[in-house]
């Protein structure tokens, strides 16, 4: 049997997201309008760069339209024809940052105005650095192609700002591999791993280091005041969507934990809980939430041992992890691992 989907509200974003869209539909040879119109969007949508969409409908577009050309790289070949000006006004406060580091905690702080579902976490670990990224679209049939896309999109801001040939140590997707890479090697330029505990890459953590060569000052105090000025930027997204990708980026790390995430969130524990009470949630549903989707997503992957994903969700001990599954499911993870199988051999 199919595991239960549990639906929450979606986020809204600008139609920037598709950027390229139609350009790499007509490569393809695929008809944009019907596949648009399958999502609730059209070719107007499209037109106005700051225009509100549905992120599930930009997720599940990408999806569709990657099935329909048959192309397991659609979401790199739209990355692969972004300029940095795509980025908008952001774009000239990152040029003006003072390192990459700089950069990426800025595109962290202006998210809202390049694409509100989208999770960053930069870890340190000696020489190092981990860069998560996680596109979270609630209800969604997979994020793949919109999780490569973002990745590519974060990889081609390092060549702009610092140098057109760098490349990371690697890339990292929690799914598997696509039957042809030649898209994904000439896009990263480097190490690809899939089946992985995380959508990003590893790069050395001297390049988040290095200056940016244009880096002005005063450019960067006017694109901030501009940025700041523009009409609805208020960036307050919801407390109950940050702690949601707080969740999806910290819970494979074993760091979920309510004290971990409110310090991620900049406000202590009883705040947290106020705020997500406003919402009528609370941090432990959230977190329920949160692992049932990721269930979902790591069951269906066959490469994912069961002792895995119990610790991908926060068990050290099996049996509870199982426990916990029945409860959610209705079944043990072994027979919809079974279900998920059978599917794949129809």
């Amino acid at each position: 049997m199919p595991l239960k989907k549990k639906t929450t509200g979606d986020t809204q974003v600008r139609s920037a997201v598709l950027a390229h869209y139609l350009e790499v539909c007509e490569r393809l040879g695929l008809n944009p309008q019907s596949l648009l119109g399958k999502v609730g969007l059209s070719r107007a949508t499209l037109k106005t760069a700051d225009q509100q969409i549905p992120l599930r409908a930009a997720v599940d577009l990408l999806e569709l339209s990657a099935q329909a050309a048959q192309c397991e790289s659609f979401g790199l070949l739209m990355a692969e024809a972004r300029q940095f000006s795509d980025l908008g006004p952001v774009s000239l406060l990152l040029t003006h940052q003072r390192t990459v580091r700089d950069a990426i905690h800025t595109t962290m702080q202006y998210r809202h105005l390049l694409n509100e579902g989208l999770a960053m976490h930069v870890e340190d670990t000696g020489k190092l650095t981990l860069v998560r990224e996680e596109v979270i679209s609630a209800g969604s049939r997979s994020s793949r192609q919109a999780n490569e896309l973002a990745v590519a999109v974060l990889c081609n801001m390092f060549r702009a700002l610092i140098d057109p040939l760098w490349h990371p140590q690697s890339v990292n997707f929690v799914h598997a591999a696509p039957a042809n890479l030649e898209v994904h090697k000439r896009v990263f330029r480097c190490k690809l791993q899939f089946d992985m505990d995380f959508h990003g890459m590893v790069c050395a953590t001297s390049d988040l280091e290095q200056a940016i060569p244009v880096a002005d000052p005063v450019m960067a105090r006017y694109a901030q005041s501009f940025i700041e000025a523009i009409p609805g930027n208020s960036g307050s997204s919801s407390v109950l969507l940050e702690v949601r990708k707080s969740i999806y980026l910290l819970l494979p790390m074993g760091r979920a934990s309510v004290e971990q995430i409110a310090r991620t969130l900049g406000m202590n524990v009883r705040t947290l809980q106020r705020r997500l009470g406003e919402d009528g949630e609370t941090f432990s549903g959230v977190i329920n939430a949160v692992r049932m989707e990721l269930a979902k997503r790591y069951i269906a992957n066959p490469k994912y041992p069961l002792g895995r994903i119990a610790e991908l969700l926060g068990y050290s001990n099996h049996s509870a992890f199982t426990r916990w599954f029945i409860a959610q499911f209705k079944q043990t993870p072994q027979a919809v691992r079974a279900h998920h199988t059978s599917l794949l051999l129809l």
